[in-house]
């Protein structure tokens, strides 16, 4: 077990007062008298040991004091650990840092694009480290999913100072969740191939390559089988993979905060190259079911039609990672790996696990089935039984205001789609162009054809995705504001 403990006292500086601010996307004020108490702070606590600085994912630009608890005690100083060797980071300070956040689209029309968000993240990260460094405090860095892509490009801003201006592997260390930019597995570092940079000028996004693993500073980075953006397809020619890998980003990539004793324990230390010097660990969580199947999960007939098609499904995606047991590629952790083409598995072996696969669906399926056999038709088919909502006649204006909403949510959808339209039809293209000519001059006919379709199929696959999340968003926001409409409001 990792375990930091050569921290000394330290004088605790200004603790920011970002988590208390009720405030979205922007940088959060603080009130006079919130200030006064600040100050009142810093007079009374003059020791520290350790602080932690914990930022949020995409459309969480400042932390909750729940989220800052969950993250501390699942990854960064769980008591006790939540598995054999797991690394603990003990602090004595735990703080909410703000980062703008933003992922044009998914978090909204008017919010900032991965690239803007995340070199603006940076640059507060960077100033916040050197800053408690220069008051000789001690921080642990906790990043999670957009927050970890800004933590690996802290660490290489870091790494290109001279040595004696770096902090030391005692002054700092990261804890990193949900990477798109796991060098092995992340969406941003998969579609970086060497020869051929793809950017998305239309909605701001670079495919980046993979964060730094030669690093001196001590990180334990967490990622979670079948999340699409920390643990994309090795082999995006494979639709399924790569369609499950974006239905993991909407159904796995949220839920590190709330992960179980229980899962955390089914932790997985990946291997990394036999010459690695650096000082990061790599850690995989398996996931129970395929994301790819989940909308047919939440009643009993759903699950049992799920626990069917499952086993030979998931062997099928796993094809996509280049195995047939798990969703994730065995290469080294620490090395940058783009895509491929196809995988190098043994047919036979494939045809005998499909063929597993098919009596074990039908075994789990015949279970399922008994068990139904117990519930009512509800239970089969999740029908709520409940009492509706009261129906009330609303106003004219009521009915207007809503319909003039319900027109300009509509509307907002068409930006985006246009914007992820202008991407597969320029930036794809080119992106393909440069593999097939790449290619083909090293001399590989099957890369030269291979590469272009395996990326288009991945990257429109996950474009679908996208625009899907964009109009369902919309959908549910006007279903929200007709519902509310025609209900009594609530005393």
């Amino acid at each position: 077990m990792t375990i930091l403990r050569s921290r000394s006292l330290r004088s605790l500086g200004a603790v920011p007062l970002a988590a208390a601010v009720a405030a979205l996307g922007v940088a959060p004020a603080v009130a006079p008298g919130l200030a006064a108490t600040a100050k009142t702070v810093v007079a009374q606590a003059t020791l520290l040991d350790t602080q932690s600085w914990i930022m949020g994912g995409s459309g969480l630009p400042i932390p909750s004091p729940n989220y800052l608890a969950a993250l501390t005690e699942r990854y960064l100083d769980p008591t006790p650990p939540k598995f054999a060797g797991q690394p603990v980071f003990p602090v004595d300070s735990t703080n909410a840092l703000f980062t703008p956040e933003g992922l044009y689209p998914l978090t909204g029309v008017k919010t900032l694009p991965l690239d803007t968000s995340a070199q603006q993240g940076a640059e507060i990260l960077y100033q916040k480290i050197m800053e408690e460094i220069a008051k000789g405090n001690e921080l642990v860095v906790g990043g999670y999913s957009q927050s970890s892509v800004i933590s690996g490009m802290v660490m290489e801003q870091l790494l290109s100072l001279p040595e004696d201006e770096r902090p030391d592997a005692d002054q700092l260390s990261f804890v990193i969740l949900g990477n798109p930019s796991n060098p092995n597995g992340g969406l941003l570092s998969r579609f970086d191939v060497p020869g051929s940079p793809l950017s998305l000028p239309s909605l701001g996004v670079t495919f980046s390559g993979g964060a730094p693993s030669e690093t001196p500073w001590e990180t334990a980075s967490y990622a979670q089988e079948y999340d699409g953006f920390a643990d994309f397809p090795k082999y995006p020619l494979n639709f399924l993979a790569s369609l499950n890998a974006f239905m993991g980003i909407l159904t796995v990539h949220g839920t590190y905060p709330t992960l179980t004793d229980a899962q955390l324990a089914t932790a997985i230390e990946l291997d990394v190259s036999e010459d690695y010097t650096g000082n990061t660990r790599y850690f995989m969580i398996p996931t129970e079911n395929l994301p790819l199947l989940d909308p047919l999960r939440g009643s009993g007939f759903g699950n049992a039609f799920a626990d069917l098609l499952q086993p030979v499904l998931r062997v099928l995606v796993n094809l996509g990672y280049g195995n047939i047991e798990n969703g994730w590629d065995q290469g080294p952790a620490d090395i940058s790996t783009p895509f491929g083409v196809f995988p190098d598995v043994n047919p036979m072996d494939v045809l005998t696990a499909l063929a597993n696969g098919a009596e074990q669906g039908w075994n789990d399926f015949v279970a399922a089935w008994q068990d139904l056999s117990t519930g009512s038709v509800a239970d089969w088919f999740g029908w709520d039984t409940g009492s509706a909502a009261e129906f009330v006649l609303p106003s004219f204006t009521d009915i207007v205001n809503t319909f003039s909403s319900a027109a300009s949510t509509l509307y907002a959808t068409l930006l985006p789609t246009a914007d992820i339209i202008n991407a597969m039809l320029t930036s794809l293209p080119a992106y393909s162009l440069s593999l097939f000519f790449n290619e083909l001059m090293a001399g590989d006919l099957v890369g030269a054809i291979g590469m272009p379709l395996a990326a288009t199929t991945g990257l429109t696959t996950m474009a679908a995705g996208f625009e899907f999340a964009v109009i369902a968003e919309a959908l549910s926001t006007i279903q929200q504001d007709f519902a509310d409409l025609f209900s009594a409001p609530t005393v």
